[in-house]
Formats: structure tokens, C-alpha cells, sequence
């Protein structure tokens, strides 16, 4: 079909228990900004609690609309973990106007959905949601932090074959979200494009570690050990930038901004279960003062080896600069070879 004769897709996005932040984060989509992304990809908004005007009747009317199939549903976005409680009966989230809990309207529209994307690692995973005592039983859509399943099963597909899109961060970047739904409505992605927690691969298959701008002080295992420290914040400061999947480094907010950048260490939010890594996240948990996270792929031997020789060769200037709030010793210039 040539493009000018195809359908847009009809997005719904829906929030469940959580703080709005992953909305928040795709009202900042630039280059192209959201609506713009949206049009060039032919993708129509149903609904969006923070863009459309309809409310109340009108949208409850939609949502029966859909679910009687008289409305085409191709993109059902989540934010928010699904509230199950008390007792798994979802009563602590009803749908207003409804009087019925919200999980149950997002069961039925998962059913009739083309796709079914979880945006945010609440909607994933349960994330911030589900943390503590978890009170309100919240759980993602597909998972329950690391378990299969969450509310609509561990084998739950969509209409094309796909498990529910886990578009995990907290919060997203716009671009994760936007890069997503172009793969999608240009039918590039596929299963092997998602990784083993439905991550999007486009995002996940690259390490925060990845253009840090602390990598100098990583190399030579300089490391802060307060904060507005320099240094790197792996050794001390509870970093798991050598863990976490996301490109935070290198497709930065809004052209300038990630956590480490900004002076805070990654938590690896793209990950289930980040919420309670059972340790404060500012804290480096070690054993006989080896970090227990070390880095993806790193035998502990080796690392044990390899920040030996870095820490012996460590040049004065990082060392100082590691443990200041600003450069105290700026690089030498070297003249005819020589320092």
C-alpha cells in the first residue's frame, strides 16, 4: 500500500499509578518535536491525558468504543504501573466515571490493541510504583519487577505476534519513546528487535558507561567520594553506569543533559527491580572493598588486576581533580614531545 493511502495509527495513552514523569519527559521531543514526529509517522491521537480536550462522557465513550471494535485501536501506550490491590481486585484504581478498576478497562484494551506498549519501567516492570511494602500490589504490564507475567501474562502477543513493548527508564527520553513508535509504524520492529526484558534493542544494546564524561577518572580508577566530586562515582558513590543498559551518554535530554552529566549517579532505572537494590543508591556495596556491581562482562579477577595498575598509575591530575568540585590541575601542554 503506497503511504498516501495508508491508515494512521490510532495511539491511546493511559495513565496508571505513577508520577507523569515519562509524559513530561515526551512533551520535550525535539528535532523533531512530538506532534511533528507524530504527523511524519502517521500516527493519530485517540487520546492523551495531557494533549487531548475530550473528558469525562467522551472519553469513557471512546474507551466502550473501542472495545466494541466501532474505533481501531493500533497503539495502546501505558504509563503507570497497573494498581491490583487490595486482593488482587484493582479496587484501589478505579477508572472515574466507571466504577470499575483500571486494570480491568486496560485488560480489554490490550485485547483489542494492535500493539500494547509499556512506557516508563512502572507500566514495565511495577518500578517506583512497586517499591517498599507495595501496598497497592502494582505490577507491570507483562512483568512484576523480574518475574513473567504482571497483569496480562507471561504469554500474552498482540495482534502481529509481539510481547508488550517495555520502553523502561524512569523517566524515558522522548526519543526512546518516539524511536519506538516510528519503528512501529513503519513495521521494522520485530521480536529480535527487543531485548530479554522487551526493552527496545535500539536503546538497551548500549551501556549509560558509554560516553560518560567521567571515563578519564574511570579509566585510571579515580573516584569521588563525596558529593560535586569529579571523579568517577562507580568506586564509592553507588554508579551503575558499567551496568545499565540506556544511551543516557550519548542521546542526551534535550541536547545536553543525563545524571552523570548532571552530577548524579546512574541507578540503572531502565532495569526491573532498580527500586530497591537493598542499599542506599548513593552507596557502593563491597566485599573485602571490591564493589559488588562491577562492571558488565568483567571477571572479577581481572578487575581486581586491572584498577591495581590503573589506581599505581593514576597521574597526579586526576587524582587531585577526582576528589575537587572544579578542575584544580588542568591538563600540561606538552612542547616538542615533552611534558
Amino acid at each position: 500500500m503506497a503511504d498516501a493511502d495508508r491508515q494512521p495509527l490510532n495511539l491511546l495513552w493511559l495513565q496508571s499509578g505513577g508520577c507523569g514523569g515519562c509524559t513530561l519527559s515526551l512533551m520535550c521531543a525535539e528535532s523533531p518535536d512530538l506532534f511533528t514526529t507524530f504527523e511524519s509517522a502517521g500516527i493519530h491521537i485517540l487520546w492523551h491525558p495531557s494533549i487531548s480536550e475530550a473528558s469525562g462522557t467522551e472519553f469513557i465513550d471512546l474507551l466502550e468504543r473501542i472495545i466494541k471494535g466501532e474505533e481501531r485501536l493500533d497503539l495502546l501506550c501505558l504509563e503507570g504501573a497497573v494498581v491490583c490491590g487490595p486482593n488482587g481486585s484493582g479496587k484501589f484504581h478505579h477508572l472515574s466515571g466507571t466504577g470499575e478498576p483500571m486494570m480491568k478497562w486496560v485488560a480489554k484494551l490490550a485485547s483489542v490493541a494492535r500493539h500494547v506498549v509499556a512506557v516508563g519501567s512502572c507500566a514495565a516492570y511495577g518500578g517506583i510504583t512497586a517499591a517498599g511494602g507495595n501496598p497497592s500490589e502494582a505490577c507491570g504490564l507483562q512483568f512484576d519487577e523480574t518475574i513473567d507475567g504482571g497483569l496480562l501474562g507471561k504469554d500474552f502477543t498482540d495482534q502481529q505476534g509481539l510481547p508488550v513493548i517495555n520502553i523502561a527508564g524512569c523517566p524515558v527520553h522522548p526519543n526512546w519513546v518516539t524511536e519506538t513508535l516510528l519503528q512501529i509504524s513503519s513495521g521494522e520492529l520485530q521480536r529480535d528487535h527487543l531485548d530479554e526484558w522487551g526493552r527496545p534493542r535500539s536503546y538497551a544494546d548500549h551501556l549509560v558507561h558509554h560516553g560518560c564524561p567521567r571515563n578519564e577518572f574511570y579509566e585510571y580508577k579515580a573516584s569521588a567520594v563525596k558529593p560535586s566530586d569529579l571523579g568517577c562515582m562507580m568506586e564509592h558513590m553507588g554508579c551503575l553506569g558499567t551496568q545499565a543498559h540506556a544511551d543516557c551518554n550519548t542521546r542526551l535530554w534535550n541536547g545536553e543533559g543525563s545524571c552523570l552529566r548532571g552530577g548524579y549517579a546512574c541507578i540503572n532505572c531502565t532495569a526491573p527491580g532498580f527500586e530497591e537494590p537493598g542499599h542506599p543508591f548513593t552507596e557502593t556495596p563491597k566485599i573485602a572493598g571490591i564493589p559488588v556491581g562491577l562492571p558488565t562482562d568483567m571477571p572479577k579477577a581481572w578487575f581486581v588486576a586491572l584498577a591495581s595498575l590503573s589506581k599505581a598509575a593514576t597521574p597526579k591530575r586526576l587524582k587531585e581533580n577526582a576528589v575537587a568540585d572544579h578542575i584544580r590541575v588542568p591538563p600540561k601542554r606538552r612542547v616538542g614531545g615533552k611534558s
